[in-house]
């Protein structure tokens, strides 16, 4: 079972959230419909920007307070790589997961 480390954004160089999870489609659909309170939902932050992919809980976890510790600015240059354009990552989850 895969784990997944994200960043979600409320627009382009908007409000940046990193998360973690074992099932990537789930996550996005509760941020995105605002299942669950918090940070998310308070700044409407539901665009998948970035994720990463691991066969281990131990490298996700530690990617994940490694990235959450990165300054905002290593964080955009990180997404910009590979999401240029910002697009929301969240329709290619679910043409993979068909």
């Amino acid at each position: 079972m895969p784990f997944f480390v994200y960043i979600l954004a409320s627009k382009r160089n908007g409000t940046l959230y990193v998360g973690l999870t074992n099932d990537l489609v789930r996550r996005m659909t509760e941020h995105k419909t605002k299942l669950v309170p918090g940070f998310t939902r308070q700044y409407d932050v539901t665009l998948l920007v970035y994720f990463e992919a691991f066969d281990s809980i131990l490298e996700a976890r530690a990617r994940e307070h490694s990235l959450k510790r990165w300054r905002r600015a290593l964080k955009l240059k990180l997404i910009e790589q590979d999401n240029p354009n910002w697009r929301d990552l969240t329709d290619e989850l679910n043409t993979l997961a068909t």
